[in-house]
């Protein structure tokens, strides 16, 4: 079974990168399923309803989110309607949406997607160590092939979870920090692991916006506006194969597939 997850989209640029390029990544890699993160879809911060809608049309089966998920009041709307639409799991007992779900297509093993939130260098909500596990041990009982987004700035975080998660989870896949690491690798246990997706979007930024601002406020200690830029725009991720009746990852490859030349523009 074949696994791509993508890392965070941003903005219209990166929503066009999946439009254009996800179809033909399916196809050629023979992907059963999609998990996106999809934290920076609208305008570079947040997600809607709407974004949302585009990013499932294009083939996506599951988005997930981060640390930007309130940032559009839009929100609400799918954290009460969308079953296809995970947060992170360590919010606080009673907050709207769900930490994980259960995606089956037809002809398909099922495959369990967790969402979680680091706490190193970012707010601070429950502790994921802690619930996590609770909930990976939940979800096994319904199916061996898991991944989870664990969302994080520290590296040693997140190499800890998917350590402390070996050989429970098909694989472990960081996102937030928006560069792509070259640490894919397959735990003893049979875990994949990335350290870090990287993003989907505009590459000729600092980190998805435009570069002049960002030096500006580096450099004045100002506030800026930080607008999506548009150019070099990359689909990155991860595709993780799988042994759908045992959930242990049998390989696991880095993608950054560039939109062809004239795809920059929004």
């Amino acid at each position: 079974m074949v696994l791509l997850f993508v890392g965070d989209i941003v903005g219209a640029p990166g929503r066009k990168a999946m439009r254009v390029l996800l179809p033909q990544l399916r196809a050629r890699h023979r992907v059963d399923m999609v998990i996106a993160n999809g934290e920076n879809s609208a305008g570079g911060s947040g997600i809607t309803p709407e974004t949302a809608a585009e990013i499932y049309a294009s083939g996506v089966d599951i988005i997930t989110c981060g640390d930007h998920l309130w940032d559009q009041r839009e929100v609400s709307e799918l954290l009460l309607k969308e079953p296809r639409f995970v947060r992170p799991l360590n919010y606080p007992q009673g907050t709207l949406g769900q930490g994980s779900t259960v995606w089956q297509r037809e002809g398909l093993p099922s495959v369990g997607v967790l969402n979680a939130q680091g706490r190193t260098f970012m707010a601070s909500l429950e502790n994921p160590f802690m619930l996590v596990p609770q909930e990976v041990e939940r979800l096994q009982r319904i199916t061996p092939v898991i991944l989870l987004d664990f969302h994080a700035e520290a590296t040693s975080e997140k190499i800890a979870m998917a350590r402390m998660l070996d050989g429970k989870v098909s694989a472990v896949i960081g996102t937030h920090t928006h560069v792509q690491t070259a640490d894919e690798q397959i735990f003893p246990g049979g875990t994949a692991f990335l350290c870090d997706a990287g993003f989907t979007g505009p590459h000729e930024s600092v980190l998805g916006r435009e570069i002049e601002p960002i030096i500006k406020r580096f450099k004045s200690c100002t506030p800026q506006r930080f607008a999506v830029a548009r150019e070099r725009v990359l689909l990155q991720g991860a595709l993780v194969t799988v042994n759908p009746e045992t959930g242990r990852a049998l390989a696991i490859e880095r993608i950054s597939e560039p939109l062809p030349p004239g795809g920059n523009a929004d």
